[in-house]
């Protein structure tokens, strides 16, 4: 059974830093493209940044320049970097893990950001 498991969301200041963690259990994570999504209440969920399980990385204009992702497959855990956060960044932050060969996906519970002075 897959799961995913998110850490690391909290408060911080405008201008500060966090760094998300997503621990994946199964046998999937090497094959995987893992993924970072968020979502506000009364809007849809937003593609934040994505990993393949080569290593190529994507991330939303919004965050280019502030936002790191990254896998550690020996760990089966995938992280979000974030820095110079802003107010507009606070949002519940959803892992995802895509399994192109099975058409499967899968989403963590996901982990509050507020960003607030």
């Amino acid at each position: 059974q897959v799961q995913l498991v998110e850490s690391g969301g909290g408060l911080v200041q405008p201008g500060g830093s966090l760094r998300l963690s997503c621990a994946v259990s199964g046998s999937i994570f090497s094959s995987a493209a893992m993924g970072w999504y968020r979502q506000v209440p009364g809007k849809q969920r937003e593609l934040v940044a994505t990993i393949t399980s080569g290593g190529s990385t994507n991330l939303a204009d919004s965050v280019k320049g502030r936002f790191t992702i990254s896998r550690d497959n020996a760990k089966s855990t995938v992280y979000l970097q974030m820095n110079s956060l802003k107010p507009e960044d606070t949002a519940v932050y959803y892992c995802n893990a895509n399994l192109a060969a099975w058409g499967s996906t899968w989403f963590g519970q996901g982990t509050q950001v507020t960003v607030s002075s």
